[in-house]
């Protein structure tokens, strides 16, 4: 196992993979936590769609995708969460409102330049050979920003995530940590969709916080399980990638669902 690891480690595309990677499953992790248990969980795949749309708007023009894509699916959680808290419109329908319009937007900007270029279609479905040296750097260090926020205001969104009412009556700013949440959650999607792709990156967000429920009670021990789950799930998911030639995504989230499995069985057996 260890000679595979080494070898691995020898390419520097693999190396970026890794760090990007590891640092994003320990994001979507602990942020997917607060959504499932909010039931807001699918906020990551509307906004993997919108960030496609940007991508794509932004290679049929010729700019840095990454920087195009971070500060419109910023701006399309707020919107996102401001349409849901209005009352007429209910959030999974907000969701997919956003999600759809964005997603026809970047088939139609696609469909106008260049076509499905490689660039776009790695973005849709994944490639740990997108991660670029510069892409490295941004991510890792909006990565580091990310959990740094997440532990600064941690008992902030312990509480609008469990009781928001009594939030709010306590003089927590429930409206800003939500939107805290959604603008971190909005960064860790941007930073995930290259290696995962848009229509895998959500699994990153909802499979660890619900496989680690099944066994795992309090708030804490839930957010750290699925942080240590999401990592070993990423890097055994990249090995069996690199060892049966397989997309990366696909197969972390393989791993994934494997994992919920497991734990599905022993926490069956634990109150049983």
């Amino acid at each position: 196992m260890m000679d595979i690891l080494l070898e691995m480690l020898s390419y520097g595309f693999i190396r970026r993979a890794v760090i990007v990677g590891v640092l994003v499953s320990l994001c979507a992790a602990l942020l997917g936590v607060s959504l499932v248990l909010k039931r807001y969980s699918m906020i990551g795949d509307g906004l993997s769609h919108v960030g496609f749309g940007a991508l794509a708007v932004a290679a049929a023009i010729g700019l840095a995708p990454l920087k195009v894509a971070l500060p419109v699916v910023a701006i399309a959680a707020f919107f996102l969460l401001r349409i849901s808290e209005n009352g007429k419109i209910k959030g999974d329908a907000a969701i997919a409102l956003i999600s759809t319009g964005a997603l026809a937007i970047g088939v139609i900007a696609s469909s106008l330049g260049r076509g499905m270029t490689m660039d776009v279609s790695s973005y849709m479905f994944g490639s740990i050979l997108a991660v670029s040296e510069d892409d490295l750097y941004l991510s890792a260090g909006l990565s580091v920003c990310v959990l740094i926020l997440f532990i600064l205001f941690y008992n902030r969104i312990f509480a609008v995530t469990f009781d928001e009412t009594f939030a709010r009556a306590t003089g927590t700013k429930a409206g800003l940590y939500n939107m805290l949440i959604a603008l971190l959650t909005a960064v860790t999607v941007v930073l995930g969709m290259q290696m995962m792709g848009t229509l895998l990156i959500s699994s990153l967000i909802i499979f660890p916080a619900i496989t680690s429920m099944r066994v795992c009670k309090r708030f804490k021990s839930v957010a750290l399980c699925s942080a240590v789950l999401s990592v070993i799930c990423f890097l055994i998911g990249i090995v069996i990638s690199y060892i049966c030639e397989i997309p990366a995504g696909a197969s972390v989230v393989v791993v994934n669902i494997l994992a919920f499995v497991t734990f599905s069985v022993a926490g069956a057996v634990r109150t049983g």
